[in-house]
């Protein structure tokens, strides 16, 4: 059974593997193809795709996008970038300033509580071009102020740590339309992971299917039977394919693992075979 992982995550974002290196593990863990989807960059796809080139190991290009709601942040991927995307390059030229303003005002915040950190600090522990939270919890941990990462989100980072600051993220509706005018494969990340009013989730995802959504992860580390239950069946309501990843970030999730996510994780190839029936019948390159 050859199976896939249309998740990860890499230094160029959140993760701690550089692009190549990522490969190189799905490529040991004998993954047939695996999708680079990380936040607000596509700076590590290169990399990636040349190291899939060497070892025979598909990449799919993606990223992922966080969006706001009246109930929270939702996470739309998209998958089979084109190359030449400049509308989505600007935009998220425009995410990565606002996060970089978000930072200097978390680091603020810390320095005021008494906490000796500096944005020097923390752009030292980040390898990529986009830069958040995770990294400001990693020298949180090195400087001993936390005893682990989860920490540092509970005491300082988190909705209600103490040097908490909102982000500043894109309307769900403008990065569905950014990105199915691209021609990706738009993809409602693991949809389960946050509890919602009855029925809202059902007319969100309608909603979204208007402005080009087309897929749902159904399968992730953190669902349950139960949400895979419930995400197929909403992928059925509105005829939308289904995806899959571990969301892999490497030592920033702890326990998680290529493909396999906390150990049960199973996406078979037929998961990304039939994303690709769907995208022919578009008309659209896999």
């Amino acid at each position: 059974m050859k199976l896939i992982d249309l998740h990860t995550h890499t230094h160029a974002s959140d993760g701690t593997d550089s692009p190549s290196a990522l490969v190189k593990k799905a490529h040991a863990a004998a993954l047939a193809a695996l999708a680079v989807t990380d936040h607000d960059t596509l700076s590590g796809l290169e990399e990636a795709e040349e190291t899939g080139r060497a070892l025979g190991i598909r990449v799919i290009r993606g990223c992922e996008l966080s969006t706001g709601t009246e109930h929270g942040e939702v996470h739309i991927l998209g998958l089979w970038l084109p190359r030449e995307a400049q509308s989505l390059q600007d935009q998220l030229v425009q995410l990565r300033r606002k996060r970089a303003e978000r930072n200097a005002r978390i680091v603020d915040r810390l320095r005021g509580l008494g906490l000796a950190i500096s944005l020097e600090d923390v752009r030292e522990v980040a390898q990529g071009e986009s830069v958040g939270r995770p990294h400001i919890a990693e020298v949180l941990l090195r400087k001993g102020y936390v005893k682990d990462l989860r920490q540092a989100f509970v005491d300082y980072l988190g909705s209600h740590g103490k040097a908490f600051v909102p982000k500043e993220v894109l309307e769900p509706e403008t990065a569905v339309r950014l990105l199915a005018r691209l021609g990706a494969t738009v993809c409602l990340a693991h949809p389960m992971l946050q509890k919602y009013p009855r029925g809202w989730l059902e007319d969100f995802t309608g909603r979204l299917a208007g402005y080009g959504l087309t897929a749902v992860e159904a399968w992730h580390s953190e669902h349950s039977e139960a949400d895979v239950r419930a995400c197929l069946a909403l992928a059925k309501r509105f005829g939308l394919g289904l995806s899959g990843g571990s969301d892999y970030h490497g030592g920033n999730k702890p326990g998680i693992c290529l493909g396999v996510g906390r150990g049960g994780l199973r996406i078979r190839l037929e998961v990304l075979e039939a994303l690709e029936a769907r995208r022919r019948a578009q008309g659209l390159p896999c």
